[in-house]
């Protein structure tokens, strides 16, 4: 038996008011429904995940995901989800709304260690605001300390919860409703206030992103004895560039850039050039670690402005080449990325085509 994580992102946003549904608006360079979808896979609780939506989607890069068709409304994808895990082993289901992209392992977590001991847990926030409802035409007061503000994933023992779907004949907005209006007991815990739901375009100012800046640099020697590799592509030249890797300025440049945005040293102490472990590495193998340095930090990139400079080869005819590997290389949108080419009318060491430098501006946020 084991735990299966179920992401709603079938809704109409009909309060969003946007020609793009609210879980599929780029947030940090992906999808919103794919934050909760990375946060889940990274947690490791769940040997199932399952994704339902109305919207054609790629086969996510994620492991142990399914996707299948939503329904009308909510309740319609949560027993087309449960329909689908019948048969499936599953002990409990975690459900939860795309529109909650800050979801953290740290509430799963707690959501975890309450199900050992409960068939039901809820996360909430208690209300800060003073709370009225109307009766007809009169308004009346509410103890906002009785309030209960319920947030995502709603947690269950999956047999409890397939019953209870089975035999309800009534319009629900959550599960949490469906086990009250059985009399069924839920554990209610503290939940996060980072956990809160994108309802309408306003709501996007509360997802607030620090933005972070790092410069790279680097310049080799262009030797006779060696290919030229420049942004991950190895390009047709009478020469190449000499270092302790395959010398490509760009890749290097980049790595630099990204780790002094995200203060993590520089790539010589990640690389050291006295280090036979990296005799004639390709620098795209270099690059490997330091994303995952990026997205384990939870960094995304927003822009990557590159100077090579040289005499030759010329960067116009190169330059979508390039692009296209860093976009592949970086997992980023060719538009996030952009190539200069620049000479120093023949003066110094590169005027004389005997070396190629680059420079590296990026721009990250978290």
């Amino acid at each position: 038996m084991s735990d299966c994580f179920i992401l709603l992102s079938a809704g109409k946003s009909k309060r969003f008011k946007s020609k793009i549904n609210k879980q599929f608006i780029t947030y940090k360079n992906k999808p919103l429904f794919e934050h909760s979808l990375k946060i889940a896979q990274d947690s490791k609780f769940f040997k199932r995940i399952l994704v339902v939506t109305n919207k054609k989607i790629k086969k996510t890069k994620y492991k142990n995901v399914d996707i299948i068709k939503g329904g009308i409304e909510r309740h319609n994808s949560t027993e087309n989800a449960l329909h689908f895990l019948k048969n499936k082993k599953i002990k409990n289901v975690y459900i939860h709304d795309a529109a909650r992209p800050n979801l953290s392992i740290n509430l799963l977590r707690k959501l975890k260690n309450n199900l050992k001991n409960n068939y039901a847990v809820v996360p909430y926030l208690n209300s800060e605001n003073s709370v009225k409802y109307r009766n007809n035409n009169k308004i009346n007061n509410l103890n906002r300390d009785k309030i209960l503000l319920t947030q995502t994933p709603q947690c269950f023992n999956f047999n409890e919860l397939f019953k209870l779907y089975k035999n309800n004949k009534e319009k629900i907005t959550d599960e949490a409703s469906l086990y009250l209006n059985n009399n069924k007991k839920i554990k209610f815990i503290l939940g996060d206030k980072n956990n809160f739901k994108i309802t309408t375009v306003n709501d996007l100012k509360y997802l607030k992103l620090e933005t972070y800046y790092g410069i790279g640099f680097d310049i080799h020697r262009l030797v006779k004895s060696k290919k030229l590799f420049l942004g991950g592509v190895k390009i047709p030249f009478h020469s190449g560039l000499k270092g302790h890797s395959d010398g490509d300025v760009i890749l290097h440049a980049i790595i630099d850039s990204l780790l002094g945005a995200m203060r993590k040293s520089d790539i010589g102490t990640l690389f050291p050039s006295n280090s036979s472990k990296f005799k004639n590495i390709r620098s795209k193998n270099m690059l490997t670690p330091v994303l995952k340095l990026l997205n384990h930090n939870n960094f995304s990139i927003n822009n990557i402005d590159i100077n090579l400079i040289c005499e030759n080869p010329k960067v116009s005819r190169i330059r979508n080449k390039i692009i296209k590997s860093l976009s592949n290389l970086l997992s980023v949108n060719r538009n996030l990325i952009n190539l200069k080419g620049k000479t120093v009318e023949k003066l110094g060491i590169i005027g004389k085509e005997q070396a190629i430098a680059c420079e590296v501006v990026c721009s990250l946020s978290k």
